[in-house]
């Protein structure tokens, strides 16, 4: 089946194209929104430029589409992208948010289209896995009790999702970040012929949650 992958670059939506693969489908592009708003209810916002390094590293074509944020009105230049293009289905990345995986779903109905949602109530997303499996998964951004600014940049590893699980337990957050607890960013992994490098950022920081501006980044050969 010909798709495309709604793609930010982050841990889910970089999870449901490797399970894309998997399962045989042609992954025709990457389709990422870009919002301009910063509290989008559908879009992953911070880190988001970082998908057009990552889909070169993985070697797929992305199509970008702009968005202004608004509330609803937001699923339109989506619904209309995925309108032009020459496929059978559409793959996300929705873990737990029934608002992202209804539009989703009603877009593909509308248009004909199959939706596929690999991480749908899967906890903690498979995140595990993909740390297991090599994935360099990146935070990008945190709002969330528990999560302070010493976890922006942080390239997450077993005893880090460790940590999540005891903040779930005890400010009752979601260790996936499926409630915009945190963002991240996939560097690196099975699949990628190069590395994203971070040449300069900065950690900005409000009230009680922040994001990792990113000023320069580049592609690495992986020696």
């Amino acid at each position: 089946m010909r798709v495309a992958v709604l793609f930010s670059g982050g841990k889910d939506s970089t999870y449901s194209l490797q399970w894309a693969v998997d399962q045989g489908h042609e992954v025709v592009c990457l389709l990422t929104v870009i919002s301009e708003r910063t509290d989008s209810y559908m879009y992953q916002v911070h880190g988001i430029g970082l998908a057009s390094f990552i889909a070169e590293a993985l070697g797929y074509p992305q199509i970008v589409v702009e968005t202004t944020g608004e509330k609803e009105e937001e699923l339109l230049p989506l619904r209309e992208a995925l309108g032009e293009l020459e496929i059978d289905g559409v793959v996300s990345g929705a873990i737990r948010s029934t608002y992202q995986k209804n539009r989703i779903d009603l877009i593909c109905e509308q248009l004909g289209l199959e939706s596929f949602s690999p991480l749908w109530h899967t906890g903690m997303g498979r995140i595990d896995g993909m740390v297991e499996d090599g994935y360099e998964i990146m935070i990008v951004a945190v709002a969330s009790m528990g999560l302070g600014p010493e976890w922006l940049g942080r390239t997450l590893d077993i005893p880090d999702l460790e940590e999540l699980q005891e903040l779930e337990r005890e400010y009752g957050m979601n260790p996936d970040g499926e409630g915009g607890e945190f963002e991240t960013s996939v560097l690196y992994g099975p699949g990628y012929s190069k590395r994203v490098t971070i040449v300069e950022s900065e950690a900005v920081w409000e009230r009680d949650s922040g994001h990792l501006s990113i000023k320069k980044a580049v592609l690495e050969e992986v020696s």
